[in-house]
């Protein structure tokens, strides 16, 4: 009512009224009234604000490249961004008179956009998908020295990157060589397990063989001992056959010995015999043989001596014609002899 109104703003919203081209009034989440024809209200939002960007670059090797990201940034210095941008309210209070509320994020999204694209021109391909990091560390403090965000009153909260992407038919060679490089990789791997499980089995074979080795080595020594034990009890066997044949030999040597002594003996002997025999027939070699047959006749029994008498018949059988003997006398003889 005649030009009386009333305004409220928001502890987000930095409020400054002018009348008549001098500043009387500013400050956050303000109230009151004033005379609209004579004043002037301007509203400068001091709340943090995230702005996402996206834009196309070329990388140092000519290669198209989209960037997405974000960038926030906040005003720390109302009067100097008022200064700089119309932020002047209607005279109803509630729009803007002019566009440059809007071109300011646009602002700080350009110079973003300029410092990454210098960023970017150094960078290939390859480097600039990786270097999103280092980008955002170098771009944000160029950023946040610039002198055109100092002149806007402009504090920059943070820069974050979000992706950084080549274009379709790029991305897609890129992913034909990264996937065969992964399959060079997933082949190389394969052969190096198979040749990992070929050592594997090359010393399991060895161990194997070694210890095969060592089995035969422990029963050539157990062979070898029982060789030794065996040659020791044959020379065991061997000395006391020796000792056995030693002995036999002593004895047969003692036996030799006893043999001759009982050979002389029986030779001296038969010679004594001989002697003997020899001096007898020498002393009745010049006897009468009747004497001496009647000499061994003494002492006969009668039988021996009817058999001498019958053996002198027979030697003179061709003298004697007719000899009769009576069967008594036969059969006194044969008792006799059976007695």
């Amino acid at each position: 009512m005649f030009g009386l109104r009333f305004i409220k703003v928001q502890p987000t919203t930095y409020l400054l009224q002018y009348r008549k081209g001098k500043l009387v009034r500013e400050g956050t989440g303000l109230s009151f009234f004033y005379f609209a024809p004579t004043a002037s209200l301007v509203s400068i939002p001091v709340a943090s604000v995230d702005r996402p960007f996206m834009f196309e670059e070329v990388t140092a090797d000519f290669q198209d490249i989209t960037i997405q990201g974000q960038v926030t940034y906040r005003v720390c210095d109302p009067q100097k961004l008022s200064q700089m941008l119309n932020f002047a309210l209607d005279d109803k209070g509630n729009n803007y008179i002019s566009e440059d509320p809007v071109k300011l994020p646009q602002r700080v999204i350009n110079r973003v956009q300029v410092l990454m694209r210098a960023e970017l021109q150094s960078l290939s391909l390859r480097k600039a998908l990786q270097a999103s990091d280092t980008l955002v560390e170098t771009v944000i403090e160029r950023l946040t020295s610039s002198d055109d965000i100092q002149s806007l009153g402009i504090e920059i909260l943070g820069l974050s990157i979000l992706a950084i992407k080549p274009n379709p038919e790029t991305a897609r060679a890129l992913e034909a060589e990264i996937r065969e490089q992964l399959l060079r990789e997933s082949d190389e791997a394969t052969y190096a397990r198979r040749n990992s499980a070929v050592e594997q089995e090359r010393a399991i074979k060895e161990n194997e063989l070694n210890t095969e080795v060592a089995v035969e080595n422990k029963k050539r020594e157990i062979r070898e001992t029982q060789m030794d034990a065996e040659r020791a009890v044959q020379e065991k066997k061997r000395m006391l056959n020796e000792e056995k044949m030693a002995e036999q030999i002593a004895l047969e040597q003692k036996n030799k010995e006893l043999v001759l002594l009982a050979s002389e003996n029986i030779k001296k002997e038969a010679d004594a015999k001989a002697y003997s025999v020899s001096a007898t027939m020498k002393a009745v070699s010049n006897i009468d043989p009747k004497i001496v047959q009647a000499l061994t006749s003494v002492g006969m029994d009668p039988s021996q001596l009817i058999a001498l008498a019958f053996q002198e018949l027979a030697g003179s059988a061709d003298k004697i014609g007719q000899l009769n003997i009576s069967p008594d006398m036969l059969q006194q003889l044969l008792k006799k002899r059976r007695k």
